[in-house]
């Protein structure tokens, strides 16, 4: 039996499209130029045949997961664990991650608490310093409390107020309250009994008290006593440690020229008890050409009234002790 046409014959060859050749893309895709190979359906079926398709499938950008929920070659897979950094949850349940974060928080919680309690209670928050003022007191007038007797009984007494004002009041006394410290001075002017109109003769005593409330002298205290021996001056000194009065106590003596025609003292006492400091200077002069001048009292008499009035003075200035 002859085959009447071609197109009934299926072993003939295949025809090519009837519509013409199929025209490329006028703006095809640029392929990348590390193409990711693309996959295989492993099910499709093999057919040597089959005319060459026109459209040959684009190369899967890196990045886009390739067919069949897999990712495409090369790209790697995302991450299955929780964040960097995230808390893990303790075994058992999330509930349990969270309580042992909560627990940890509140223990530094109350540590702080505890430090806070303990600075507070020890003064670490305040920049405040704590002074020692071992009892000693602010006063205005510090003349009103100088103990007078020990000069009294060396036949020394105050010399009368003359109201001018070149001289003033006498005693003098004042006073000054800061933030740092306060401050207390007396100044007083006296005469010997029976001493001689002719002869000249001036003797003063300066007291002064402060109270330190942000220094502590003890560092410096003794230092400012002992740099008297140490001054390079045409005058000597001699500086001795004073027991018995306040933590420390320094006498400082002038020592005597040998002058025939004069008879003179300076003795400086120094106090310090806890952060108050208390410094009594006497300072003496008479001339001996006079007649009937009065002896003057030696540098160790003067030590001695300048011991015994400081020790009742600052008695006197911490009330209730």
């Amino acid at each position: 039996m002859s085959i009447s046409g071609e197109h009934d014959n299926p072993y003939a060859q295949p025809q090519p499209n009837p519509y013409g050749q199929v025209p490329a893309p006028q703006n095809p895709v640029p392929a990348p130029q590390n193409p990711v190979p693309t996959q295989q359906n492993p099910y499709a079926p093999q057919n040597p045949h089959a005319p060459e398709n026109p459209y040959p499938p684009q190369a899967i950008p890196p990045g886009l997961t390739g067919g069949y929920g897999y990712p495409a070659p090369g790209v790697p897979a995302p991450p299955t664990g929780p964040p960097a950094g995230a808390p893990l949850a303790a075994p058992g349940g999330a509930g349990r991650g969270t309580s042992g974060w909560l627990w940890a928080v509140g223990g530094v919680v109350a540590a702080s608490a505890i430090w806070a309690s303990l600075l507070f209670a020890t003064g670490g928050f305040s920049s405040e310093p704590d002074p020692d003022l071992a009892g000693y007191a602010y006063t205005s007038d510090l003349c009103a409390d100088t103990s007078m007797t020990p000069f009294e009984d060396a036949r020394y007494k105050t010399k009368a107020s003359t109201g001018t004002a070149s001289k003033g009041d006498n005693p003098q006394h004042s006073g000054a309250q800061l933030k740092s410290l306060d401050t207390m001075t007396c100044n007083i002017s006296f005469e010997q009994d029976g001493a001689s109109t002719s002869a000249y003769s001036s003797t003063w005593l300066y007291n002064t008290a402060t109270l330190h409330k942000e220094t502590d002298p003890t560092p410096e205290f003794a230092d400012g006593y002992r740099s008297y021996e140490k001054q390079d001056t045409s005058v000597g000194y001699k500086v001795e440690a004073v027991p018995g009065i306040g933590d420390e106590a320094y006498l400082v003596t002038r020592k005597d020229d040998g002058s025939s025609t004069s008879s003179s003292s300076y003795v400086i006492l120094g106090v310090r008890d806890g952060w108050m400091t208390y410094q009594s200077t006497w300072s003496s002069y008479a001339s001996s050409s006079g007649s009937g001048s009065s002896k003057q009292p030696t540098a160790t008499e003067v030590a001695s009234m300048l011991k015994t009035s400081a020790t009742e003075t600052l008695r006197r200035l911490r009330p209730g002790r």
